[in-house]
């Protein structure tokens, strides 16, 4: 029997995940964005990460042409823009600090971790396109990361180890 795809969400949505944003450019060198929660690292050597994104996403086209692209992991201060790049369009980049990458990949200047990637790989996945890349550079910072549970934004404060 196949599960019920509503039911299968909310199943989903039981696994806590952290929120990234990621950005590339479009081919006429616009700036390009969507939120993800399906981030994941694949491998350490070499150093390679994933995510996917929805076949009906308008962004879609600028991720396959681009062929470089950032991930950044958002902190628990920054819903707003986790919810500027959830929606289906590529998102408004107005108000935002951002520099661009040697590759024109807008870089958000506020992260938790950010990791500059080249793609490898592209595998379909159903309803969604699962792109591998291979991490060039990165950097991380030492704050709380924003959550996404059961459909709403959470977050945790990490106590120190005793």
């Amino acid at each position: 029997m196949k599960p019920d795809s509503q039911e299968f969400r909310k199943a989903l949505g039981a696994f806590p995940t952290g929120v990234t944003v990621i950005t590339t450019v479009d081919a006429e060198g616009n700036p390009v964005a969507m939120t993800a929660s399906s981030f994941n690292s694949v491998s350490l050597e070499p150093p390679l990460v994933l995510f996917s994104i929805g076949n009906e996403r308008s962004s879609l086209s600028a991720f396959l042409q681009a062929r470089c692209f950032a991930i950044h992991v958002l902190g628990a201060d920054q819903q707003d823009v986790s919810s500027r790049f959830a929606r289906s369009g590529a998102g408004d980049f107005t108000g935002l600090r951002y520099t661009l990458s040697k590759d024109n990949v807008p870089l958000f200047e506020d992260f938790v971790a950010r990791y500059e990637c080249e793609t490898r790989h592209e595998y379909e996945g159903g309803d969604h396109l699962i792109i591998v890349g291979e991490v060039r550079d990165f950097s991380a910072h030492d704050k709380p990361a924003l959550l996404f549970h059961r459909g709403r934004y959470a977050s945790i404060q990490d106590s120190p180890p005793s």
